[in-house]
């Protein structure tokens, strides 16, 4: 018969919805049966739990956006199928992300152990770095749906209405696992003392703290700024990691053109050259300026891309960002 522990913690793993431990603390109950010499036993528990994972494998994720709880459009998902290989960051950076990715693989263990996998993640750097990349490359290691939260449904004018929407969220974030992505973060999170601040804005941030907090379900939420100074600093205990992305190395922008361009130009092309070339251009400004040179190419006739015409495309990159810089 199984443990007192092991029906306590049946009980609290239905109390919790969290399926994975369930159905860990059922194989359990199946092992200890099978080690009393109960093995008929053993065999059908073994059986009913692959029976539950087949079926809870069936049910995809429902999107509150298609109407579960709300109407008004407020997530919008993605089933992305991007790995880590089409992540190009720092070294540090893949690491952080691949010991969340491995966490939340071993979830129930965890769990059994009374352990919470890493699941609340900042992601902090300038515009165009891989934070919205990085959301997508999670939910696709994890074979997540993506969730992307919609700021601008959510923050309203009226009374109450923005702390509303974000409980309809964070129901959601319970109710369906996948991977929940905040963009341009600082939008709620700005400092709660802010002379321009008022009443609504500081009651939105409160609820959203408050529930941040309190959530313990099993998703991942990830939360992104391109200005983590105007981050309220209660903000940063929430979460279980911070993570700061920067401009890319010298060696990540000849990978980062590598990934793009290796198939349009010449076997000798010189590679070496385009850091000096490139620097101060973001993740996102380097593809762009690929993709530019690809076009010419293609639009002209030419046979492959040369240095020129690169240098061509990430000069007119560089004019573009400078309208944006203050």
């Amino acid at each position: 018969m199984a443990s007192s522990t092991q029906i306590k913690a049946l009980m609290q793993s239905y109390i919790d919805k969290d399926d994975d431990r369930f159905l860990s603390v059922a194989l359990q109950v199946a092992a200890h049966e099978a080690r009393n010499g109960h093995g008929k036993l053993a065999q059908e528990l073994k059986l009913l739990v692959e029976s539950a994972k087949k079926i809870s494998a069936k049910n995809l994720p429902i999107s509150i956006a298609s109407g579960v709880k709300d109407s008004s459009g407020l997530l919008t998902t993605t089933h992305p199928k991007l790995r880590f290989s089409n992540l190009i960051v720092s070294s540090e950076v893949k690491d952080q992300l691949n010991r969340l990715v491995k966490e939340q693989k071993h979830l129930a263990t965890l769990k059994n152990h009374g352990l919470s996998p890493r699941r609340k993640l900042l992601l902090a750097g300038k515009p165009g770095t891989g934070k919205t990349f990085t959301a997508s490359v999670l939910a696709g290691e994890l074979d997540f749906p993506l969730f992307e939260v919609r700021l601008d449904a959510v923050i309203t004018k009226y009374l109450g209405e923005s702390s509303a929407k974000l409980r309809q969220i964070f129901d959601t974030i319970r109710e369906v696992r996948g991977v929940y992505f905040f963009d341009e973060f600082d939008a709620l999170g700005s400092h709660r003392g802010n002379s321009n601040d008022v009443g609504e804005a500081r009651r939105i941030l409160n609820s959203f703290l408050q529930m941040l907090e309190q959530d313990n379900s099993n998703s991942v939420i990830v939360c992104a700024t391109n200005h983590i100074e105007a981050l309220d600093h209660a903000l940063f205990r929430r979460f279980d990691d911070v993570i700061r992305y920067q401009l890319p190395s010298k060696e990540e922008i000849i990978e980062l053109f590598k990934t793009r361009l290796q198939s349009y130009v010449a076997s000798n092309f010189s590679w070496k050259k385009l850091p000096l070339i490139s620097e101060g251009l973001s993740n996102a400004e380097i593809t762009l300026a690929a993709n530019d040179a690809i076009k010419e190419m293609l639009i002209y006739d030419h046979n492959s891309i040369t240095l020129s015409m690169l240098q061509q495309a990430i000069e007119g990159r560089k004019k573009i960002s400078q309208h944006f810089m203050v």
